[in-house]
């Protein structure tokens, strides 16, 4: 089997040693029971160096008919590899380089890419590849979530200090979060509307998550549940606080962390099953992908694509 292993060099879990490791494992395939050899497999790697860069060596591998397509960084990599193959009839394979690896803890993955290669190779020898959905916000692809406002504010102002990224993870994520909502996002008056399926128009939105699968994000090792209803094989949610009011996104959030996702509220617009969305103002607003931030928009088309892109699920033992 072909494979291209994309590699996001600068991701806080990639290290030159264990993408040696994660490179020969992906080679060697996995020893079937009865000691016979194993599959092996031809491995090119490559590393990225810039914004989407992943989405031309995805694309480029699509074109050339490379099997199985692997983005090892954090989950913008993932999201640029998924953009590049989408439509074809090369696979996704993920492994976790980045400090939350959302989508690969989603699929029942470690957070150790040396763990987690385990998994990927037993889902590869195994053939476990299977088509899955996809959000689309104006006509890119994302995997987990977009989110729109404060959201995506607080990821932009994280990318500000990208080069720290990689050392501060959750707490840079934390401080950029409190300055955000100190001075760096207006509390005061609704940033959008939302319409489409799923409710009735909505004039005062103040931020907005569009999952494609729940969790939303991690807190180390606790899932921020906000709806059960999103998933693989659904459509999409959405979920709009309708107020800055601190007491009541933190109530809604606190919920979340206990599990069962976020409950009906009445600052809370929840939509589930949703193929179409469209937000709008006439003044413009952030909104981040995956948790990449890019920048600002004064509409969004949002929709969910139906067998996007085929994926290898990971295979445990």
């Amino acid at each position: 089997m072909r494979i291209l292993l994309i590699v996001n060099s600068f991701a806080s879990s990639v290290t030159a040693r264990n993408t040696v490791v994660v490179h020969r494992r992906l080679g060697e395939g996995i020893r079937t029971p009865d000691g016979a050899t194993p599959r092996r497999h031809d491995v090119e790697i490559v590393e990225t160096n810039r914004r989407g860069h992943a989405t031309r060596f995805a694309h480029d591998a699509a074109r050339r008919g490379v099997d199985v397509v692997i983005g090892y960084g954090g989950d913008g990599t993932l999201n640029e590899v998924a953009t590049g193959i989408a439509g074809t009839d090369s696979a996704l394979g993920v492994l976790p380089g980045g400090s939350t690896n959302v989508f690969a803890r989603t699929l029942g993955m470690p957070n150790d890419p040396v763990a987690a290669v385990e998994d990927l190779v037993r889902g590869i020898d195994a053939e476990r590849v299977d088509s899955i959905g996809l959000g689309q916000v104006n006509g890119r692809y994302f995997c987990f979530h977009t989110g729109i406002g404060y959201d995506a504010a607080v990821v932009q102002r994280v990318e500000r200090h990208g080069s720290l990224k990689r050392w501060l993870g959750h707490p840079l994520f934390i401080s950029s979060g409190l300055s955000t909502w100190a001075r760096g996002y207006d509390r005061k008056e609704p940033h959008f509307r939302v319409t489409g399926d799923g409710g009735d128009d909505l004039e005062d939105g103040y931020f907005t998550i569009v999952l494609n699968t729940n969790p939303y994000t991690y807190l180390g090792n606790r899932p921020l549940d906000l709806s059960p209803h999103a998933g693989l094989d659904k459509g999409l949610v959405a979920i709009t606080f309708t107020t800055m009011s601190a007491r009541a996104i933190l109530t809604s959030l606190a919920g979340a962390l206990r599990g069962g996702g976020v409950k009906p509220a009445g600052h809370l617009d929840i939509r589930t099953d949703v193929e179409r969305l469209r937000i709008e103002h006439d003044t413009p607003f952030p909104y981040q992908l995956d948790g990449d931030a890019l920048g600002e928009s004064t509409c969004l088309d949002i929709r969910h694509v139906p067998d996007a892109v085929k994926l290898v699920f990971p295979t445990r033992d």
